[in-house]
């Protein structure tokens, strides 16, 4: 089939990609000249495992290009992807231009039947307004060329993303019509061989879910935080609270690891999306503002064990960061907590020595450069050399080479012995015996502190 995709973030790159992957003819369209042409020579705006292979490959072999003329696009194709990005507007409502600007370009160059589908995270009532701008510019040119509009939101998870879209757990299509349904499950047919994955709704049934998947993940996440700091107090250790309750079939394992707190691209934006459109609607929408407001406390949580220790004075001091990207196999820092880690750190004067193995080009050019120049932030290219002479190590991202280090060697560059563990990574009861002073998050204060 022939396919365009209108956005090379995330979401666009990896749909276009995957696409292509399955023998479909695919462009990709941006309106970033400078992205296109690195996308031409095989260099990626985003680092995913896996997406190089397949944008490389498939790249050379002619079934994906890359353009920053839709025009160009639509005239080889009839299915139309809008994937371009929805940023939160300043009162947490997802912001539409792009995706209505898309439309709009749409609606002055379609000449024939196609379906344009919303792949972007959007609040309900989006494809009414997709249409409502296509019809707008055909009447302007005054013709008519049938179309329509279905919602196909993306659940991938970044780390996965290729393995997501390859192997879904489920396909969801919002349609109202019976045509452009079956133009979805024809794309979709090679994603489904072992079993039919595809589910049909109504597109603003779609729409919902997607909103509501992403809120339900973060519900969970910001539960099992608050109760992680309700162990704190306790002296229970919440590992083992997370292992008996995750045996219960109706709970289950994910989502339940606390920590310091959830970031990215996708849970803050929807869950504070979806907060919105509640209270557009005169609801009162309690849980998910204090699934919000437990996530911006979580997030200074490292911050408050540090300052417990040490006091909010830490001039002369230097801390040793492991991680900087919002979660393991991404660059991504969007909503990081160690971003709010380290404006406290160097508000209160201290030095920090960071290492990412992946994100180092983004804190590059997302951190404040002041930072950098004053010497208050460095970044390492090996983690153990981001220990070297520090004052505490410091875990924000459970990156697998993290997960075990040699403790020997974090013992002998460090100053003093001193472990802050964001993830619960480590055997509190080992780094006592090892002569580490360890806090974690809700692992009770009768654990492997001083």
């Amino acid at each position: 089939m022939n396919v365009t995709v209108v956005g090379t973030g995330y979401v666009g790159l990896v749909t276009g990609a995957c696409f292509s992957e399955m023998g479909n003819n695919v462009y990709c369209v941006d309106i970033d000249g400078e992205k296109v042409e690195k996308l031409k020579q095989g260099i990626l705006p985003i680092y995913e495992p896996g997406l190089d292979r397949v944008v490389k490959t498939n790249a050379e072999e002619g079934r994906l290009r890359f353009t920053t003329s839709l025009a160009e696009a639509m005239a080889d194709s009839d299915i139309y992807f809008i994937a371009v990005g929805t940023p939160p507007g300043e009162d947490g409502s997802a912001d539409l231009r792009y995706v209505l600007a898309v439309a709009r370009e749409i609606g002055q160059h379609l000449s024939e039947y196609a379906v344009v589908v919303d792949k972007s995270t959007v609040p309900v009532g989006t494809a009414d307004k997709v249409a409502a701008a296509i019809r707008e510019e055909l009447e302007r040119r005054g013709v008519e060329v049938p179309f329509d509009v279905v919602s196909n939101p993306e659940f991938l998870k970044e780390g996965a993303a290729v393995e997501d879209f390859m192997r879904p757990d489920r396909i969801i299509i919002g349609s109202e019509s019976e045509k452009a349904t079956e133009v979805m499950r024809t794309l979709y047919a090679d994603f489904c061989r072992s079993h039919d994955r595809v589910m049909v709704m109504g597109v603003r049934d779609a729409e919902m879910s997607k909103y509501t998947a992403n809120a339900m993940l973060a519900t969970k996440i910001s539960f099992m935080n608050e109760v992680s700091n309700i162990c704190d107090k306790l002296g229970v250790d919440v590992e083992n609270v997370r292992r008996g309750i995750g045996s219960d079939s109706r709970i289950g394992y994910s989502f339940i690891y606390p920590g310091c707190g959830y970031g990215g691209s996708c849970f803050p934006k929807d869950v504070s999306a979806l907060i919105r459109i509640a209270e557009d609607n005169h609801l009162f929408p309690l849980v998910l503002q204090s699934v919000h407001q437990r996530n911006e406390f979580q997030k200074q949580i490292l911050f408050e064990k540090i300052a417990t220790r040490y006091g909010t004075d830490l001039s002369g001091m230097t801390f040793g960061v492991w991680g900087l990207s919002f979660k393991p196999g991404t660059d991504d820092m969007r909503e990081a907590p160690s971003v709010v880690l380290l404006h406290q750190l160097i508000a209160c004067g201290a030095k920090v020595q960071a290492y990412d193995p992946i994100a180092e080009e983004s804190a590059r050019r997302e951190l404040p450069q002041a930072w950098f120049e004053s010497g208050s932030l460095t970044l390492a290219k090996h983690q153990y050399d981001a220990l070297e002479e520090a004052d505490a190590m410091i875990l924000v991202t459970e990156w697998k080479p993290f997960r075990h280090p040699d403790f020997a060697a974090i013992k002998r560059l460090l100053k003093t012995a001193v472990i802050f563990d964001g993830r619960n990574q480590y055997d509190p009861s080992r780094l006592a015996d090892e002569g580490f002073e360890y806090y974690a998050i809700g692992r009770g204060l009768r654990l492997g502190r001083k």
